[in-house]
């Protein structure tokens, strides 16, 4: 059955027909690691985590790059303000190296929380500032680029159809109204693609170079990765709507002037999460919220989070509010207890995956990434008339996609034997009418990791 994705170079959903037959090469746009990521970073990575296992369900052998940016990424998109590593060096009180490393592990962390795989090669922008500046040098050798006091730019007006992803209106951008001023610069639209260093300053990150000491831009170090890491496999480049206009349109310009072909065939990008109001969620804002404030600290699994990204398209805005989170988590405390009914009566040795509902699921999910869709299929399947087994072997087929670790979910759980003690303790507790004792292990075996739940057939404990 063919996948089909909507790709923003188009406008159009187009049929996947990857470079190399039964492979994808994917690059994906990784975080600046300056701050915390906010759980509206984390929906894109979900949305690209859901592509990647698509693309596996349908048999592709994908190669997944994702960038670490750890230098270069100003405060203003356009090349003008501050170093974002530079200004969480100094909000710390840490360097800029101590700050990339602390975050790179806190997004790692984050990303496991949320069962997102790994890329097949994590890439640090100073790791390949080498590539980086042997790309300009042939830029420049091309006649593309022009120096200013504060760097090498590339001159937007040389490369016809610089416009094509983000179908701005160029006529319309204006200097110093909608973008930075930079007088230097002949045009709103040209970028900088290595920043010299302030006169007699000296940067936490600095390198030399045939231009002078200094440090790349923002968006060279995307393309000098992708085709360092991925060379004849640029199939799909993924990221947020927020890179269109001016990131990865900038990836374009500068890649194909440098190489003269194609960029990547397939551009695919998702939308904000958006707070109640409909605002955005950004660090800009000061309105973000990390995964562990909004979920882990509150004893809120954050697959919660996953199964929510699910009820709303990739390309659609997601609302965030206290009402959505409940919702998704009852939704996904409903589907394992589905999922454990189904796994009670199951005979293991003969359920199969029914190619029925497969087929359901697969015209779902190859339907530009159709989530909502395919989890209608799942709970048609889960109350139809199948045989428990076949339903528990479709369901972990699905799983493959979701990612919520349903077969966990189903299988019988064993308690560490200090949480069964605390279990038992409490046990007695609410037995002989001792409430203060029964909250206060309540609250420590949750502090352990686990939800207590009690209802009219007993107390059930879930690992979180």
């Amino acid at each position: 059955m063919p996948l089909y994705v909507y790709n923003t170079l188009t406008r159009a959903k187009e049929q996947f027909r990857p470079i190399r037959p039964g492979e994808a090469g994917l690059y994906t746009c990784g975080p600046t690691v300056y701050n915390f990521a906010h759980i509206g970073n984390l929906r894109t990575y979900l949305f690209e985590d859901i592509l990647k296992r698509i693309l596996a369900y349908n048999g592709f052998r994908v190669r997944h790059v994702m960038n670490i940016t750890d230098v270069g990424h100003l405060t203003g998109d356009r090349d003008m303000g501050e170093d974002k590593m530079e200004k969480g060096a100094r909000r710390e009180g840490r360097s800029a190296w101590d700050i990339a490393e602390f975050y790179t592990r806190a997004f790692r962390q984050d990303i496991a929380r949320l069962n997102i795989s790994e890329p097949d090669i994590w890439c640090k922008a100073t790791d390949s500032i080498p590539e980086q500046i042997e790309l300009i040098r042939v830029l420049e050798e091309k006649g593309y680029t022009y120096r200013t006091r504060d760097g090498i730019y590339f001159d937007t007006a040389k490369f016809p159809g610089y416009a094509r992803l983000s179908n701005q209106n160029l006529d319309a951008l204006r200097e110093g109204a909608r973008v930075e001023r930079n007088p230097e610069k002949r045009s709103a639209t040209d970028f900088a693609l290595w920043k010299l260093s302030p006169p007699g300053a000296t940067r936490q990150m600095e390198w030399g170079s045939p231009w002078g000491v200094g440090f790349p831009g923002w968006h060279i170090e995307c393309s000098a990765m992708s085709m360092k890491f991925l060379g004849e496999q640029l199939d799909i480049h993924c990221g947020g709507v927020d890179h269109i206009d001016i990131h990865h349109t900038n990836e374009i310009a500068q890649s194909e002037a440098a190489t003269g072909r194609p960029f990547f065939n397939y551009w695919m990008h998702g939308a904000f999460l958006n707070i109640l109001g409909g605002k955005k969620m950004a660090k800009s804002e000061e309105n973000f919220l990390t995964l562990e404030n909004a979920f882990v600290k509150r004893g809120i699994s954050p697959l919660v989070y996953r199964f929510a990204s699910f009820q709303t398209h990739y390309r659609k805005p997601m609302e965030y509010s206290e009402e959505s989170i409940q919702a998704a988590k009852n939704g996904l405390e409903h589907l394992c207890n589905q999922v454990r009914e189904v796994a009670k009566g199951a005979d293991a040795s003969s359920g199969v995956v029914s190619p029925e509902f497969r087929e359901k699921f697969l015209e779902a999910v190859n339907d530009d990434l159709n989530m909502p869709r395919a989890m209608a299929v799942i709970q048609e399947m889960l109350k139809s008339g199948l045989a428990a087994g076949d339903k528990h072997a479709t369901v972990i087929d699905f799983d493959r996609v979701l990612g919520l670790s349903l077969v966990q979910a189903a299988a019988p759980q064993q308690l560490p034997a200090n949480v069964e003690a605390l279990v038992e303790a409490r046990r007695r507790a609410r037995e002989s009418k001792d409430w203060a004792a029964s909250d206060r292990l309540r609250d420590e075996i949750q502090a352990l990791g686990y939800t207590v739940k009690d209802g009219r057939d007993g107390t059930e404990i879930v690992k979180r």
